[in-house]
Parts: C-alpha cells; structure tokens; sequence
C-alpha cells in the first residue's frame, strides 16, 4: 500500500468529517429520548378551550387551585379532554396570566367515546376517567328517544362505566312507559320534576330559573357521591339546570323550539364541577347536548353484552349467527317469543337488532336513520 494511502487509513477522525444532509421536513429532534418529566405535577383537566386546558392540581389540599396550561408540542396529536389526568410542568402558581406546559396525559381508566354516525371510523373521545355515566332525557318536550337510551348505554357498557338513568319534566308525562322498555335491566333510575313550593332552585346565568324536587337531586346526589360522573343528553332535556341544582353553578340553560320539537344547545364544551357538600373525588362533567350518537367504535358482541336480559337467548344460536334482523333462525327469535326475556322482550330485542344493523343501509331513508342515531 503507498505512503499516501497509510496516512489516510491512520487519520483520526472526528465530527467535522460527518455530513448532515438537511432534512427536508423540518426540524425533526436528533433524538428519540424524551425527557421524563420527573417533577411533573399531577393536574385534572375540568374543561378545554381554543387550545387552554383548565385544570385543578393539589385537588382536595389546601394548595388546591388551577392552573391554566398549553399543550407541549409533542401531544399535538393526541385528545386531551375533559376528566383526564395529566402531567404539567412551568408555571404552576396559578396566578393571572401564568400558564403551564402540558406535558403527558396519564393512562386513562375509562374513555366515554362516540362516532358522528356509525359509518365514521373517526372516534371522538367524550371525557376520559370517569366511573358512572348519567343518561338524562325528558318525559315530554322534547321526546323522549328509546334509541339514544339504548346508544348511551352501550357505549356505557363498552367502557365499563355504571350507567344511570335520569328522567326529567315527569311533571309533564308519567315516565312509566318509557321505563317499561328497561324494567329488565340492572339500570338505576332517578325521576326529577319540578317542585314550584319547596323544590331546589337552579339559577343559570341568562336569567332562567326552575326548582326542581328536592328529593330527586338528593337521590341523585347520593348515587354521584364519591365518583366522577359525566351528564349525557339531547339539548333541552334539563341537563344543565339539574347540574347547577347539585353543584350550585351558573351553567346556561335552554329551552325546546315549539316548531321543531328539539332543544337549543347552550353548554359549548364539557366541564368537570365540584358537586357542593360531596366526598372528595366527587366531580360532575357536563356536556354539550348532541344530536347523534354513532357507535361505530363498538364490537357487535359488546353490544349485545350492554343486553344482559336477552343474552341467555343466544346460547340457542348457531355458530355465527349475527343475531341481527337478517339473522336465519336466530335463538333470540324463540326466547322472546316464549317471554323468557319479560313483556318488554320484543321490544329490546328490536332495539338490539337497531344497534346490530347499525351502519347498514335502511329502506325507509335517512329520516329512520337519523330517528335511531337519537337525531330526531
């Protein structure tokens, strides 16, 4: 080998040798390491907005307060909502102006999800963490949807959170019919009216205000005691005004349309409340009414697990059977019909092959549809 050739296999070689091709996409981290976070403080996010995250650190301590925060970079694709428990760093005072960093959402317990329709692959996350979901819906004005029952409570079971039925306006319509389509379930159910002589006032912010009977928000109080719950509903329904009766906030509430039949939305964003003279750990998340509630997330054989009276049926079925309305000698068929699953049989079972033939096309159009979704 020559001379020259010597010297450059002996040359030492350092970094200046070292090309870095520029990286077209930005300025992507020469490292995958992230650093820990080890003196994170642990806040509860209560509420989202245009990018602030609201949160409560030091809850149930004297040094409880809240520190508003801004997601780290890093998280810019991951849903932070209300209920979950994250990771915060910077500023913690929480003092005017101050404003945290954002940085890790803990593993979350629970998620409460829905789809816009059951067609969107796109899940949308509720609230996350939470033990109980309280499905509120009217007696009367606006109507009361036996399919958005059935949708919330799915998705209820499918996260592994108790629900909780609360009927509201029973002043208006006895609830018994609609609570005969669920007499068969393990379901909790609270009945709330409105008492004008000793009932508890609930004042919203706008001005309107109603007293509700004192022993339905005691009832109600005593089943969200200790728990993180989450209040689900259509707008109009009295969401809000029974959240403001337990926690004693302002929230703004809504009436129905008299032409359309449906409530005007009001609440913009979930918020997580303190419920007044509670447990600690105690929290109410209200949520914006919606229109539809889409379970395209949902495995069919969780869905039939959210209908424990008809369940047993199956064991009639075929390997395979989809148990739905197209379903060829179905055992479900023979167990209702020999009122194994109660009077209401027909019914849940009808409602079950709603949800089973969720996402497929329906002769009658869009308007059954959108009845079904809880859109209607």
């Amino acid at each position: 080998m020559s001379e020259a050739g010597n010297r450059r296999g002996s040359r030492a070689w350092d970094e200046s040798d070292v090309r870095i091709r520029p990286n077209k996409k930005g300025t992507r981290p020469r490292t995958k390491n992230r650093p820990a976070y080890d003196e994170a403080v642990t806040g509860r996010v209560v509420t989202v907005d245009r990018g602030r995250y609201t949160t409560v650190v030091d809850e149930d301590t004297p040094d409880e307060r809240i520190v508003v925060a801004a997601r780290a970079r890093e998280l810019r694709r991951s849903a932070v909502v209300a209920g979950d428990l994250v990771a915060l760093v910077g500023d913690l005072s929480g003092g005017p102006d101050s404003l945290a960093r954002l940085v890790r959402i803990e593993d979350r317990r629970t998620v409460l999800r829905r789809s816009a329709d059951d067609t969107d692959p796109v899940e949308r996350v509720v609230v996350a963490n939470a033990d109980q979901l309280v499905i509120v819906v009217a007696a009367a004005n606006p109507e009361p949807r036996t399919g958005f029952i059935d949708r919330a409570l799915v998705a209820a079971y499918d996260a592994g959170i108790e629900p909780l039925l609360c009927i509201t306006k029973a002043d208006l319509r006895d609830p018994a019919p609609l609570l005969a389509n669920y007499e068969h379930l393990d379901l909790r159910v609270i009945i709330s009216r409105t008492d004008e002589g000793v009932g508890i006032e609930a004042t919203s912010d706008d001005g309107e205000s109603a007293r509700l009977s004192s022993g339905a928000v005691d009832a109600l109080r005593d089943e969200l005691d200790g728990q993180v719950s989450v209040l689900l509903g259509h707008s109009g329904v009295g969401k809000s005004t029974m959240v403001n009766a337990l926690t004693g906030s302002t929230r703004a509430t809504g009436g129905v349309n008299a032409v359309t039949g449906r409530g005007r939305h009001t609440s913009s964003s979930a918020l997580a409340l303190k419920a007044a003279d509670a447990a600690p750990g105690t929290w109410i998340i209200d949520t914006p009414g919606i229109r539809s509630f889409g379970l395209a997330h949902v495995d069919a054989d969780r869905i039939l697990k959210a209908f424990p009276d008809l369940e047993p049926g199956t064991e009639r079925c075929e390997r395979g059977c989809r148990h739905d309305g197209q379903a060829v000698d179905c055992g479900l068929d023979s167990y209702v019909a020999e009122g194994l699953a109660g009077e209401s049989g027909p019914v849940r079972l009808a409602s079950l092959r709603r949800l089973l033939n969720a996402g497929m096309a329906d002769p009658r159009g869009s308007a059954h549809d959108a009845k079904e979704l809880g859109q209607q």
